[in-house]
Order: C-alpha cells, then structure tokens, then sequence
C-alpha cells in the first residue's frame, strides 16, 4: 500500500510528452485489461474505448482539443466513450455474458434481468445517457491508477469539443458520445509542472466521519 501511495504522489497530469517515448505492447495490454476490469454500475459498462493510433486523426483532434499538445506527442491517446440511449439490448447482451461466463441457464438471472431493465430503461433518455457518461470516469480512474503503477504517465481531458471529436472519429454512427480522453506516455524533462507539489485538500477538509 506505501508504494500506490508513493505512485499516486508521484503521478500528475502531464502537460508535455516526451513524443519519441513509446508505451510496450506488454503495457499497453495491462492498461487496457484495467479499464476492461473496471466497476460499473450493475457491471454493464454502458461504454466502448477507443484507440486512437492513426496519426492523421489524431492531428484532427488537437484541433478539437484546444490545442493540447498531449494529443499528438503522448505515445497513445484513448477515447472513452458512452452509449447513447442504452438500454434492452444492452442488458440483454450483458445477461448472455454472464450466463456464459458462469455457466448458469439465463432463466436463473431472469429477475435480475428484469430489475435492471426497471431500473434502466425506464429512466428518460437524457438521464440515461448522463448514468451511462458517468460510468466512464470509474473506467478512466481504473486507468490512472495502473498506469502510475507502471510509472506511465497520463492525462485526463475533459477540454475537447465533444461533437467535433464524434465527427472525427465517426461515433455518432456508432451510437457513441465521446465523455473523456485520456493521453498516455512519458513525460517530458521539460515539462516544469512534474516539479510541482501535489495541491489536494486536507483529511480536515476531506473527510466527514458522522
């Protein structure tokens, strides 16, 4: 545990890559297992990851990123994205798994079958969609947390435009709505903000224990 401390200490959100640095095959596959283990709700996971490796589409998106250099120099660039309008077919599906995965009949889930679709589809579109973003930011804390375990540096991004980055990436045909970008690599000896000290609320200010 003293070490994940020390990694969370020593990881920050890296302003500028190192661009001749690149993540290994062996890691890269660690971080995406994380994010494929990651909580979600009713363990759905309502969302897809996309990879961004070709370097053309990732010049479009530093234009709609603001400008961000971590977009074209971080080794790898990831898109979270949530699902539009999840719903029947997605708990469906997500039933099968589980029925082939544990290998037990699907009528011995059924109820919490049902309950989910209670609980989900009858919510309106627009608080669907804002449940299923939320899901993403537990996969991109997931992320983080092994990356600095692997000493491979990260930044989240909320700072994009996300309907210029659906267009680039073709989401909107995919039912998709990008929510988060996460930049991954290693950071740069001139990037003068790993100097800095970690600003972070004290436990006092943190913490209510009633």
């Amino acid at each position: 545990m003293t070490t994940f401390i020390e990694n969370q200490n020593w990881r920050y959100a890296t302003k500028k890559f190192d661009a001749t640095k690149k993540i290994t095959t062996e890691d890269l596959s660690t971080l995406k297992e994380a994010i494929r283990l990651s909580a979600s709700s009713y363990g759905l996971q309502p969302y897809k990851i996309i990879i961004v490796e070709n370097p053309e589409l990732r010049a479009q998106l530093l234009t709609a990123s603001y400008g961000q250099s971590q977009v074209v120099d971080a080794s790898h660039l990831i898109v979270f994205a949530n699902e539009i309008n999840f719903g029947e077919e997605g708990i469906v599906n997500f039933s099968k798994n589980m029925s082939e995965t544990r290998g037990i009949p699907l009528e011995s889930i059924q109820g919490y079958v049902e309950y989910m679709k209670s609980n989900i589809v009858n919510l309106t579109e627009e608080t669907r969609n804002i449940w299923s973003a939320k899901q993403t930011y537990l996969a991109l804390g997931n992320l983080l947390n092994v990356a600095a375990e692997l000493k491979i540096d990260a930044t989240p991004m909320e700072g994009f435009v996300a309907t210029q980055v659906n267009e680039i990436l073709g989401l909107d045909e995919l039912g998709l709505n990008a929510t988060l970008i996460a930049t991954l690599g290693y950071r740069h000896d001139e990037d003068a903000t790993q100097h800095y000290k970690k600003v972070r609320k004290s436990n006092e200010d943190l913490f209510i224990t009633l």
